[in-house]
């Protein structure tokens, strides 16, 4: 059949109907520089497809691959080994769809995936219910803050100097829409968080505090602290995992006073895949459950007693009136929760300590070693996989020589904060199962030759 697009007239019907004079009025909340007037420059008109698997194939050589070199970075996306046994799973036909069944009940299969992958986040992040995946940890830690201004009825978040920069302009960029204050601050270069001070500013408009543990810089905070002082003024704690490994060796933030906690799940079953599609995992107290974006998968019994699984609770605008839904942007990466779900079957809460423990392992040898490297300063008194260093010379510059010398050597914290001088010379280095004593020696040496 051949592909039939809109006439002008349709084009133009359609535009009457939603009030925009053209189609440029559209993208008016996209600013001007970084809208294309024109075909990209430098690409051909037409090419064979001969060509253009040449070109692409070109283009993909010029990519360091992270299991191509000696690789440490981290920063909320971590290379983990992840079992063949896994992709095998995800691509059997009964599995192989991103989404949830808009039937959902015939498909018995997704649904008690779902469940169990619910299961599991729970247990993992200490809490009493957790739903059916979201989109990835930066859009689910915005979900958080949209819903203890609910449950609050207050609009003034407090986001931690150690929560990840991307998480902080995700919810910045989010709250433009819906009036939100948010009061983020920079992380201070200290051995440990600035919790005392994070305390300090909250007050009785306050609806959260947003605290990711381990943070930004490696460095563990004191949740329960944070949380005694929140739940007296009324307030709600929410923890931001992005490194859920690390929840095979720290306390659940549920047990030590987080109300809500959200994080990326992208280190289990999910590889580093250039950025996406990753997983967004999201969990609460039972009593806000009301309040909880995403979908909740249960178990329940059919007429003949057979135990069954349903779609319990939809509140996204697909499945209720718009006005009504807790939230318009979440959606339930499926594929992306069984992988994880298998993965986190496949260790079991004993593998997934065993797993914690050979990370936190190989981040003390690396942190030691680089320790021993004139001019290097480790930051960190307490971390689990990732910590920061501080070098003598501009980090960035020397993450990119270290690049030349085919080592990925961290994620220079520059990048994240331009305008703070102190953290230019800070670096983040993660180890994880995957780091070998080779990599490690590998890192200090090119680390010397470069500093020296």
């Amino acid at each position: 059949m051949r592909y039939l697009p809109l006439t002008e007239a349709e084009r133009a019907d359609m535009l009457s109907v939603i009030g925009a004079g053209s189609v440029d009025d559209l993208f008016v909340d996209v600013p001007a520089e970084a809208r294309l007037s024109g075909p990209i420059s430098g690409l051909p008109a037409h090419a064979s497809e001969m060509a253009v698997e040449r070109h692409m194939s070109a283009l993909a050589a010029k990519n360091m691959a992270a299991g191509s070199v000696p690789f440490f970075l981290g920063a909320g996306a971590y290379r983990h080994h992840v079992p063949a046994s896994v992709d095998h799973l995800i691509q059997r036909g009964e599995f192989l769809t991103a989404y949830t069944p808009y039937q959902p009940e015939i498909a018995q299969g997704t649904l008690q995936v779902l469940f169990e992958f619910q299961t599991q986040v729970a247990r993992l992040l200490g809490v009493e219910v957790a739903n059916a995946s979201m989109y990835d940890g930066s859009t689910a830690c915005w979900e958080a803050i949209a819903m203890a201004a609910r449950v609050t009825k207050r609009d003034k978040a407090l986001l931690s100097g150690g929560l990840h920069p991307h998480y902080v302009s995700t919810a910045q960029t989010m709250a433009k829409f819906t009036g939100d204050v948010l009061e983020a601050r920079l992380p201070a270069l200290t051995a440990e968080p600035d919790d005392a001070e994070l305390i300090s500013a909250i007050d009785g408009q306050t609806s959260c505090v947003v605290v990711q543990y381990p943070d930004i810089l490696g460095r563990i905070p004191d949740l329960a602290a944070i949380a005694e002082v929140a739940h007296a003024a009324g307030a709600l704690l929410v923890a931001v995992v992005t490194e859920p490994v690390a929840l095979g060796l720290l306390e659940a933030p549920g047990h030590l006073g987080a109300d809500i906690v959200v994080g990326e799940g992208q280190s289990l079953g999910v590889g580093l895949q250039f950025g996406g599609p990753y997983l967004g995992l999201f969990g609460c107290r039972e009593k806000f459950v009301r309040q909880m974006p995403g979908r909740l998968c249960g178990q329940t019994v059919d007429a003949e007693g057979r135990r069954g699984f349903v779609l319990t609770l939809s509140t996204r605008e697909q499945h209720i009136r718009r006005e009504k839904a807790t939230s318009n942007i979440c959606t339930n990466a499926g594929l992306c929760a069984l992988a994880f779900s298998i993965h986190m079957t496949l260790l079991g809460g004993e593998g997934l300590g065993q797993l914690a423990r050979v990370n936190h392992s190989r981040a003390q040898q690396t942190a030691a070693r680089l320790a021993r490297v004139p001019g290097v300063t480790v930051l960190n008194d307490a971390y689990f996989n990732e910590f920061t260093v501080i070098l003598p010379k501009e980090a960035r510059a020397v993450v990119r020589e270290l690049a030349d010398r085919q080592v990925l050597g961290g994620v220079a914290l520059g990048r994240f904060y331009p305008h703070a001088g102190e953290l230019a010379g800070a670096l983040l280095v993660t180890a994880t199962e995957t780091t070998t004593a080779e990599d490690i020696e590998a890192l200090a040496s090119a680390l010397e030759g470069v500093l020296a």
